[in-house]
C-alpha cells in the first residue's frame, strides 16, 4: 500500500497509523489518565484542524462554479481536490464534496495498470465488489499477479474512500483461444 504521497509527504493512512501506535504505546504503559489524555488531545487538533479545512472549502467553493452541493467545485477547489495529500484531509473530516461512489471512480482511475468494474458497494459493510477488465489481472494467475491488482486497488481506495472497508475482486473468465484461420490460396504456378 502507497504510504506517501507524491511530493513525499506521509499519506493519511500513514498518519493514522503512527497516532494508533503511540496512542497503543502509552495504553501499554498502564497510565489510563496519560491514554486519555492523549486521545483527547488527538481529538482536539482534529477538531481544530477540520473546522479550518471546512472553511477553507467554504470559502473556496464559494467561487465560480460553485462548490461542495453546489454543482463543479471552483478551480481552486478542484486543484486541491486533485492532490492526494489534501483529498485525503477532506475525506477524514468528512469535508470531500463528492460522493462516495464518485470517489471510488475516482480512485480506480488512478489505478490505470489494473482496470475494474465497480459490481456494487454495500454501504453497511463497506463492501466494494470489482470485476477487473480486458487488460486488467493479467499474467500467469499465479498467487503473486492474482494479488498485485488487489493490492493496488487497496491502496488507491484507502485515501480517497475509507469507506470501502472490504474489496472483493473478480477475475473475468479466461477466454477460448481464437480458432486458427486457415488461408487457402491459388496453387503456385507451375505446381501440380
Amino acid at each position: 500500500m502507497n504510504t506517501v504521497t507524491q511530493g513525499g509527504s506521509p499519506s493519511a493512512e500513514q498518519t493514522g497509523r503512527r497516532v494508533e501506535e503511540v496512542l497503543d504505546r502509552l495504553a501499554a504503559t498502564g497510565d489510563r489518565a496519560a491514554g486519555a489524555a492523549a486521545e483527547e488531545l488527538v481529538r482536539a487538533l482534529m477538531d481544530f484542524y477540520g473546522a479550518g479545512l471546512a472553511r477553507a472549502v467554504a470559502l473556496l467553493g464559494d467561487g465560480p462554479g460553485g462548490g461542495p452541493g453546489g454543482g463543479a467545485p471552483s478551480p481552486a477547489l478542484a486543484r486541491l481536490l486533485d492532490d492526494e495529500l489534501v483529498a485525503g484531509l477532506l475525506v477524514l473530516h468528512d469535508l470531500h464534496p463528492y460522493d462516495v461512489t464518485t470517489r471510488i471512480r475516482q480512485a480506480l482511475a488512478a489505478v490505470p495498470d489494473h482496470p475494474a468494474e465497480v459490481l456494487g458497494f454495500d454501504a453497511g459493510t463497506g463492501t466494494l465488489r470489482l470485476r477487473l477488465t480486458a487488460g486488467g489481472g493479467g499474467g500467469c494467475g499465479c498467487a503473486s499477479t492474482a494479488q498485485s491488482p488487489q493490492q493496488s486497488i487497496e491502496g488507491a481506495l484507502a485515501c480517497l474512500a475509507p469507506e470501502v472497508t472490504a474489496v472483493e475482486l473478480e477475475t473475468p473468465e479466461p477466454r477460448a483461444p481464437e480458432p486458427v484461420l486457415l488461408q487457402i490460396g491459388a496453387r503456385p504456378a507451375g505446381a501440380r
